[in-house]
């Protein structure tokens, strides 16, 4: 049987999803990862390869998580396609009838979403045009904008050059900071409770027309010449009311002076008031509840945008290693705590282990990024890493361990894939040593583990240095409980090397 999945189901999915950061029961993330992209692929930057959605990849992309940054409700809202308005342009009217067999007359949609029937001014101002001087004389297709709208009436205003165009929000300074890009504009968050947003709200009318549009005029033959006022819409609505100006004997314009409420299908009723016959019209039946009323159904907002600024500090977030990179970013919805069932809810977690490190060499060693480090924990047995970051003031260093380092325990061999991934440990067995031997960007050198050291920071010269996450006898764990969650959106894209002066600003699209 025929079954479609509308479009209104993906814009209440993207307004779900919006109003499920907020509450107590989900805790979203966004992550960065893969520190090592050119290792894996040596053309990742210049062909980066699409990810791959199975459960293989899924843990692979957990051992590669780097660190984490909390979603608030603030940092998530829905978003349009931007659409901004240029002189010129022929832009497509609002209408409730574009379907496969009456497609949009510039852009050849299907679907009213898919248009260009809204339009963002210089001003950030949204409008939506609700006739755009469509008629016969120009195939129904419109006349080229000329002029800017620019107000903020209530009702749709018809600016000198033909459009009718209806206000429907401005964005907040904030917003477009956040949420303005390329390719999508936000709408504001909470439209039916928005206090911004309530004189728009209230001065929609549930099947109030506001234009009719004359689609042929081939056979038209009426006896009258002029305007012809008090018009009836006819339909299930009522107090409908629209002025026809006539040149010889055919309609040339239709404005509604009154366009009551209530109509969810209409005509206009000229055969009874006019002697003559030919012309038809197509009466607009606005969105439900009117112009306004709710702008997600109205534009068709079925995309969200979230928004996550990753920038470097000792104190605030201390999760985000630098003189590394990145190559993946992605969406994690509700990790535990790592170790526990908890749900993690701090504002910053690091998915990376630790070591503090001690010995002479700790302070002036030079570490090679995406080297090893390794600690022989037994016998037979050791312990492989790669490096991401290392900070000789702190001496804490950062690693991250993937299947590509597990071992052959009983061989000592390391193949691409082996039996045990060991961890690093301040309480290695005999045979084993507290000593880890670090690549650096000269060789080696063999410096200790700090296995007195329990804390989550430091103070060197009377300055206090946050590791971003807790140490226990020189071991750092991982914050977020490795496997747990669900990866809801996964991004790989060109490496990104972290500075200490930087900051990255991430902006997902999802689409519902």
């Amino acid at each position: 049987m025929p079954a479609i999945i509308t479009d209104q189901i993906r814009v209440l999915n993207a307004e779900n999803f919006v109003n499920g950061i907020s509450t107590t029961t989900n805790s979203y993330y966004v992550f960065i990862g893969l520190p090592n992209a050119t290792e894996i692929n040596s053309d990742w930057n210049t062909n980066t390869p699409a990810p791959i959605d199975n459960f293989d990849d899924h843990d692979n992309i957990y051992d590669t998580l780097i660190s984490a940054k909390k979603i608030n409700s603030s940092d998530v809202l829905q978003v349009i396609r931007k659409i901004s308005w240029t002189t010129g342009t022929i832009y497509e009217m609002y209408r409730h009838d574009y379907d496969i067999n009456n497609t949009t007359p510039q852009t050849n949609s299907s679907n009213l979403y898919n248009s260009n029937f809204y339009v963002m001014n210089s001003d950030f101002r949204v409008y939506e045009c609700i006739y755009n001087g469509a008629n016969p004389t120009n195939s129904g297709k419109g006349i080229a904008s000329l002029e800017e709208p620019t107000h903020t009436d209530l009702q749709p205003r018809l600016e000198s050059d033909g459009y009718l165009w209806k206000y429907l929000y401005t964005i907040k300074p904030s917003d477009i900071v956040k949420f303005d890009s390329v390719d999508y504009i936000p709408v504001p968050q909470d439209w039916l409770n928005n206090s911004d947003t309530l004189d728009v709200r209230n001065s929609a009318v549930d099947g109030k027309i506001e234009t009719v549009v004359i689609t042929d005029t081939t056979s038209a033959a009426y006896q009258f010449s002029g305007t012809k006022n008090n018009v009836p819409i006819r339909g299930d609505g009522q107090d409908g009311l629209a002025s026809v100006t006539f040149v010889n004997g055919k309609p040339t314009s239709v404005q509604v002076t009154n366009g009551g409420s209530g109509y969810t299908f209409a005509t206009l009723d000229l055969d009874s008031v006019v002697t003559g016959s030919g012309a038809v019209f197509s009466v607009i039946i606005p969105p439900p509840k009117g112009h306004g009323a709710d702008i997600y159904t109205e534009l068709g907002s079925n995309k969200v945008l979230v928004y996550s600024r990753i920038e470097n500090s000792d104190t605030t977030n201390p999760d985000f290693p630098v003189g590394n990179q990145f190559a993946r970013i992605g969406i994690l919805k509700n990790p535990n705590i790592n170790g526990t069932t908890n749900l993690l809810t701090a504002s910053s977690a690091s998915g990376v282990y630790g070591l503090r490190l001690a010995g002479a060499a700790s302070s002036t060693m030079s570490v090679s990024v995406d080297g090893q480090i390794t600690q022989t924990i037994g016998i037979g047995s050791t312990a492989v890493g790669k490096i991401i970051s290392y900070d000789p003031v702190t001496k804490f260093l950062r690693y991250w361990q993937d299947r590509s380092l597990a071992t052959n325990s009983s061989s000592g061999a390391n193949p691409t894939y082996g039996y045990r991934l060991n961890k690093f440990t301040s309480t290695p067995s005999t045979g084993g040593s507290i000593n880890v031997v670090v690549t650096t960007t000269t060789g080696t050198e063999t410096v200790g583990i700090e296995t007195t050291f329990t804390g989550v920071s430091t103070s060197v010269n009377s300055k206090t240095y946050y590791f971003g996450q807790s140490i226990n006898s020189g071991i750092a764990s991982p914050e977020i409980e490795k496997y747990s969650g669900d990866i809801i959106y996964i991004d790989n894209r060109p490496e990104v090397t972290r500075a200490p002066n930087q900051r990255e600003d991430i902006k997902i699209v999802l689409e519902f």
